[in-house]
């Protein structure tokens, strides 16, 4: 049941990814245009997204716990700091250059054009190099098998 609802959830998120346009770099770009051709209309997905899930956290957070699991895994982590902050910056840089991130670029990666399954695979890359760079744990010699399952966990 919880493989069938996640499969659901990722078509369903999918599918609002193709309709409203956020797959198509182009539409993205027009969006970060602000001193250009701004495309405002993104923000229009943005602001019911987020509509969407403030009125669905507030009514699935009332019940004692999740319909597929014993509790809530909710982040315990609230304070903004420099790693965040550079995640951001690095996060909205690829996203400038590439006019993807990371939900369609999956999506558009599906149809097996180049400029997504480059986008992926550097996607890919940067989880790596990050996980091997921030966990006490691993080193640069580690197996990347390890460290992209790691990464993927998150």
């Amino acid at each position: 049941m919880r493989a069938f609802s996640a499969l659901a959830a990722g078509a369903l998120f999918g599918v609002g990814l193709l309709t409203s346009g956020m797959v198509r770099p182009d539409k993205v770009l027009g969006f970060l245009d602000v001193a250009g051709q701004w495309d405002p209309s993104l923000a229009w997905v943005m602001v019911g997204a987020i509509g969407v899930h403030l009125l669905l956290r507030r009514l699935i957070l009332r019940r004692t716990r999740p319909l597929l699991s014993s509790s809530f895994h909710l982040p315990s982590k609230r304070r903004i700091d420099s790693q965040l902050i550079a995640g951001a910056a690095i996060f909205g840089v690829g996203w400038g250059l590439g006019g993807y991130c990371p939900g369609p670029s999956l999506v558009t990666a599906a149809t097996g054009t180049l400029s997504p399954l480059l986008f992926v695979g550097g996607m890919l890359l940067g989880m790596v190099l990050t996980k091997r760079l921030t966990s006490p744990k691993s080193s640069l010699s580690a197996p990347a098998d390890s460290a992209l399952a790691a990464a993927s966990d998150q």
